[in-house]
């Protein structure tokens, strides 16, 4: 897929980051992820009333945050409609991981993409937070539209979209061209958090942060290869970490492809 056609699934929003549909993105039997029902995004605290009423529409039934509790009382989620809202953190509540929840000076300081790659590489494996959202997902006429998203929608987001999509039989090449799609998205985002860091670091150490924090194949690349070395299969892996079988999947399938 070109990077237009994945650009043109992002919502343009005043107050929100790198908000998109995952529609229309195809899968492996050819068919396409319906518009409409998985959205994506960083997180809501600057949504206008003007970004409201434009999202007003979609319906949402459910958005489900990935982000921790500190997080989200500093950034609270506003009501966009009638839908439910759900936060399980990704990286558990005790600050063991992810970007927001390190110190930031131990983080930016010590930050090296190996190091990155490993809360990547744990992400997906016996998780909370992923486990509830594909017992939602499971239950697609209940539970979407839906939008997930974290902080910035790249990290713990980009590994829900992974899930989601893979399960829908999307193949990982055109996950990863979603996934990097990120560091066109969040230009501002990253600016934001680089005149962060350079409160803490400097010189060679800082560029070192600038250019691992963008998003690389390496990432996401330690979560699938995690999934894989852990189970063998993705099909086994849907099965045993979340229940969901087969036919499970078949039922996804029917309801969010066209």
């Amino acid at each position: 897929m070109e990077s237009d056609a994945l650009m043109e699934r992002v919502l343009p929003l005043e107050g929100v980051y790198n908000f998109r549909d995952m529609g229309g993105i195809k899968t492996k039997d050819g068919r396409k992820v319906k518009k409409g029902l998985l959205f994506r995004s960083a997180e809501l605290t600057g949504m206008t009333n003007e970004d409201k009423k434009n999202l007003k529409p979609l319906n949402l039934k459910l958005i489900y945050d990935y982000r921790d509790k500190a997080e989200a009382i500093v950034k609270p989620d506003p009501q966009i409609g009638n839908e439910r809202h759900e936060r399980i953190a990704v990286n558990g509540e005790d600050k063991s991981t992810a970007k927001d929840e390190w110190d930031p000076a131990t983080f930016y300081k010590t930050f090296t993409r190996d190091k990155f790659a490993q809360v990547y590489r744990e992400m997906p494996i016996q998780n909370g937070s992923y486990k509830r959202l594909m017992h939602l997902f499971k239950k697609p006429e209940e539970n979407l539209p839906v939008l997930h998203h974290c902080a910035g929608g790249r990290d713990r987001t980009g590994v829900g979209a992974m899930l989601l999509l893979r399960t829908l039989g999307v193949t990982f090449e055109t996950i990863m061209e979603d996934y990097l799609l990120s560091n066109k998205t969040l230009v501002a985002y990253h600016q934001e958090t680089f005149a962060e860091a350079a409160q803490y670091v400097s010189g060679a150490q800082l560029k070192n942060f600038e250019e691992g924090f963008l998003l690389h194949e390496q990432y996401l690349d330690a979560s699938i290869s995690s999934i894989f070395g852990n189970y063998g299969k993705f099909g086994k892996y849907l099965e045993r970490e979340f229940g969901v079988t087969r036919s499970d999947r078949e039922r996804i399938k029917d309801f969010c492809l066209e």
